[in-house]
């Protein structure tokens, strides 16, 4: 989604193993992993265990199809065929894919040479700047399959100025706009094989920009990494495009004015564990939060935009530092718009769920996802009774057949990988 609740839920210890780096070159050598024996479709299919930097993967492409298929072949064939999975029964959990994308750079340096090296866990120093201080920052999108084969990416130039957006305000580089798509293009290219059939799902893909070196008192990282890893995924809602029910959280809160509630930094979603936690519990989807200075005003949900619709008019709650710019939100305001639909950013008070028509929320991960109902100092509010409204089904159809190429892109945001 444009946010997800856990910014490295990828680095997992059952999955994968350890790895290390060559400090002076800033150069990735990962150590024995434990896909390595994994039986792959041909002989080359673990090439790409040798260091491939993305300056020699774009050049490939550059060239004659036989050779950049005779380089490329570990991937080729890896990719041929889909992945032994149940594609029908996808949720939003990490599944292990092959491979992952990986740049390093000085504080005051600039990224480069980055590379594919097969998925694996990575070593880092127990003083790195993301384990003490939380300098980390991460990106969500997804690549749909379309119907004849060919893949596409939705808007990825947009996460990646959100991430130099975000890197700015947590002092640390970042890649540039085309150093960040080409390095998602070569991960999905890479793990073509785990991007769901048409209609089953799509491959989430997370990038992390993260402090790297070691740090004791507070301070910048000397060194950053940047990092993208992917998965295989579904509904993030286990009710799928269906209602979801909200609860209001008035004590707790997710940003303040002046911090960093605008960009997506790691921090950001553990502080709303604990009331997303207690709202599940209780059986909730999930929290609509409050402003934190009147308690009065609409801001977002754990990881969603949201939007109130009252006749024809649209209402989401203005960009004003606490909510994090969603492209999915961007993106829906120019669709609602295009469909004749009045669309109002502004201040959006919590007495207007009472009398409004529908309520939706929107990110990366649901796209659109229908509120059934609100709840608000113990009162409940249900929508259109509890089922799916007509604007969010709208909204939501128009967008992902967007996304998955089923209609034309006259917004230009899709980007076919090839």
């Amino acid at each position: 989604m444009e946010r997800s609740a856990a910014a490295f839920a990828g680095l997992q210890p059952s999955y994968l193993s350890c790895s290390s780096f060559r400090r002076n070159s800033y150069t990735y050598v990962p150590s024995p992993s434990p896909f390595a024996d994994r039986s792959l479709s041909s002989p080359s299919s673990l090439k790409l265990q040798k260091q491939l930097p993305l300056a020699s993967y774009t050049a490939l492409q550059a060239r004659s199809p036989s050779m950049r298929d005779a380089v490329l072949s570990d991937t080729s064939s890896e990719t041929a065929e889909l992945a032994d999975i149940d594609w029908d029964n996808l949720g939003f959990a990490f599944l292990p894919t092959d491979y992952m994308y990986i740049m390093k750079c000085a504080r005051d340096g600039d990224f480069s040479k980055g590379e594919l090296q097969r998925f694996g866990n990575i070593e880092m120093t127990p003083s790195a700047g993301v384990l003490n201080y939380g300098q980390g920052l991460f990106e969500g999108l997804k690549a749909y399959r379309k119907e004849d084969g060919n893949i596409l990416l939705f808007r990825p130039e947009e996460n990646a100025l959100r991430m130099r957006m975000g890197a700015e305000r947590m002092c640390m580089p970042s890649p540039t706009v085309e150093q960040f798509v080409e390095a998602v293009k070569a991960t999905v290219l890479a793990n073509k094989r785990w991007i769901p059939p048409p209609g089953k799902g799509s491959l989430y893909i997370r990038p992390l920009l993260m402090g790297s070196g070691a740090v004791l008192g507070l301070a910048p990282a000397p060194e950053y990494t940047f990092l993208i890893y992917v998965s295989p995924v579904g509904n993030y809602f286990k009710e799928g495009v269906a209602p979801i029910h909200l609860i209001i959280e008035h004590e707790l809160h997710r940003a303040t004015p002046g911090g960093t509630g605008g960009v997506k930094t790691i921090g950001n979603y553990a502080a709303v564990l604990k009331a997303q936690s207690a709202a599940k519990a209780k059986g909730y989807s999930d929290v609509l939060y409050l402003d934190c200075l009147h308690k009065r005003y609409l801001e977002e949900v754990s990881s969603c935009n949201i939007f109130v619709v009252k006749d024809n008019v649209i209402s989401t709650p203005a960009i004003k530092g606490t909510i994090l710019p969603g492209i999915t939100r961007k993106s829906i305001i120019d669709v609602a718009r295009s469909q004749g639909f009045q669309v109002e950013e502004r201040q959006v008070a919590v007495d207007e769920l009472l009398d409004a028509d529908e309520v939706f929320c929107t990110g990366t991960a649901v796209v659109v996802s229908p509120v059934g109902s609100i709840t608000y100092m113990d009162k409940r509010v249900s929508y259109r009774d509890g089922g799916v409204g007509v604007v969010s089904q709208q909204l939501y159809s128009v967008l992902t057949r967007l996304q998955m190429g089923l209609i034309e892109d006259k917004m230009d945001w899709t980007v076919e990988v090839r």
